[in-house]
């Protein structure tokens, strides 16, 4: 069967002129609201009709009036310019970006995901406020969600479980290849021990499970966030106590190395919290591909 040809569809231009034309059902006013002379109108009205084969005004003395065809007409001409506008504006709109706080502990785990999601997802754009404490109050600051840790948060707020914190030390593995051995328990005494903490609770709870004592315990560098220790831990500096589930890249790349196999689980945890009024639709996707993500990490 012969392809009918394509039909020759009116100029948008002329079309416009009608919807404006048969708004005013005059000349001149439409003319003002387009912005062009009386006579461009009644060209263009003109053009349009030898074009669609029928007339779509009768024209009078004091004005127009619409044929049966441009009344039908009209109405059609009217939803399309409608769907043209509402497109034009729906494609013009911004998304707002989520606004997601979180402690810097999490950022080693957090930002490079944070980062894929922003190249699978553009359209779900996140801005990521970080800070040194570890909660939130939603009541007085403006954030649609948080990464928090510690105990689980009361029923105040939606509450998600991320992961268990996991103790265990780790450090470059030139440390290892070096001259002081690292093989034993009792080796870390020859090494500088890096606190993630102002305080050394976390080296003296994995060394108590452990079942042993160091006494250079005191004497290691204590910074202010996990991921200063981990940084100086991947130059070689000495032995930090990480978290194994905020370090999986580092671990992967090579950056970093257990020397010890033994993991602790200290009852503190991370949350992904939000409002009681509920997650949007894009926080809740949000959600759902984070918690996916620290699913894969706790399996491998």
């Amino acid at each position: 069967m012969a392809q009918q040809p394509m039909k020759r569809l009116p100029a948008l231009p002329a079309l416009h002129t009608f919807l404006i034309t048969a708004q005013c059902c005059n000349f001149t006013r439409a003319a003002e609201r387009l912005h062009i002379t009386q006579g461009a109108v009644s060209r263009q009205i003109s053009g349009l009709e030898s074009h669609l084969g029928y007339r779509l005004f009768q024209r009078h003395a004091r004005g127009l009036s619409l044929t049966a065809q441009g009344r039908e007409l009209f109405p059609r001409i009217q939803h399309v310019f409608a769907l043209i506008d509402e497109a034009v504006d729906q494609v013009g709109i911004k998304p707002e970006a989520l606004q997601l706080k979180a402690p810097t502990c999490m950022m080693r785990w957090l930002l490079p995901r944070l980062l894929q999601w922003q190249k699978e997802r553009p359209d779900v754009p996140v801005e990521l406020t970080t800070t040194v404490q570890h909660a939130v109050d939603f009541h007085r600051e403006a954030f649609d969600a948080a990464v928090v840790y510690g105990a689980r948060p009361d029923g105040s707020m939606q509450v998600h479980h991320i992961f268990d914190e996991q103790l265990t030390p780790v450090c470059s593995p030139s440390l290892l290849d070096g001259s002081t051995p690292l093989g034993q328990l009792s080796d870390l005494e020859q090494h500088m021990l890096l606190h993630p903490t102002r305080d050394q609770r976390d080296w003296e709870q994995w060394l108590k499970a452990a079942g042993t004592t160091l006494s250079n315990i005191s004497k290691g560098q204590h910074f202010d966030t996990l991921d200063l220790a981990m940084t100086v831990a991947s130059q070689g500096s000495g032995v930090a106590m990480g978290d194994w589930a905020l370090i999986g890249e580092d671990l992967s790349a090579g950056r970093l190395v257990m020397p010890f196999d033994l993991r602790v689980t200290t009852g503190q945890a991370y949350y992904f919290v939000y409002p009681n009024r509920g997650a949007s639709p894009p926080l809740q996707e949000l959600l759902n591909w984070l918690l996916a993500q620290a699913g894969q990490r706790q399996d491998s």
